[in-house]
């Protein structure tokens, strides 16, 4: 299957209401071109799981900016003026998640587990609503795994076949959303023929990669 797409078909595959996964550390190895062309898109009512909110005037923040997004599942806002302002009016559900447990519960997704226990957030406003489990005299909160529609993630390279290689931290979220949604769309800064990128260094096997826009 040929896996190459166009920006345009990236934007397509996404529809109104759809849970969106959005690789990237205040956008370092994020899919930024294609956040950019979903923020100028009619798609709206997103719900959004993203390590931050970055900034609001790149990448997934522009998402934000333009009022695409109706709730964000994430662990930090505050580079995003636009995040706060639209808390703080009641515009954009937030839900914070510690960044560790954050991570957890999308490879717990991916992992096919059921859960993941932390005794992180204890007593704040994290465990509000949630199970806790009592464990050998300890108490933990019980935090559901997280999964999406479409994980859009950045590859430093990507072969034809859609093995990805990423350089330095831009491995941060990605490997761990691609596992964690649907349909995986990458955004690959190098293309290059399958059997180039080491065995070694695949860091995301084909298999998971579903489309790779380049």
């Amino acid at each position: 299957m040929e896996k190459h797409i166009s920006l345009d078909k990236a934007v397509s595959m996404l529809k109104d209401g759809m849970t969106i996964m959005a690789g990237g550390f205040l956008t370092y190895g994020g899919a930024n071109r294609i956040m950019e062309a979903i923020s100028k898109s009619p798609v709206r009512d997103l719900t959004l799981i993203c390590n931050d909110a970055a900034f609001p005037d790149k990448g997934l923040g522009l998402l934000i900016s333009e009022r695409k997004v109706k709730k964000i599942i994430t662990s930090y806002i505050g580079s995003n003026p636009a995040a706060i302002d639209q808390m703080n009016s009641g515009e954009l559900e937030v839900e914070f998640s510690p960044q560790g447990t954050l991570a957890e519960r999308i490879r717990a997704y991916g992992a096919g587990l059921g859960g993941v226990l932390t005794p992180t957030g204890l007593g704040t406003v994290v465990e509000k609503g949630k199970q806790i489990v009592e464990t050998e005299g300890a108490k933990y909160i019980l935090e559901t795994p997280l999964k999406a529609d479409i994980a859009f993630i950045g590859a430093s390279v990507s072969d034809r076949s859609g093995n990805l290689y990423y350089r330095g931290t831009k491995r941060n979220f990605n490997p761990l959303m691609a596992m964690a949604a649907d349909k995986v769309v990458v955004e690959a800064e190098e293309m290059v023929d399958t059997g180039f990128i080491k065995p070694e260094d695949v860091h995301t096997p084909a298999i998971l990669v579903d489309y790779i826009f380049n």
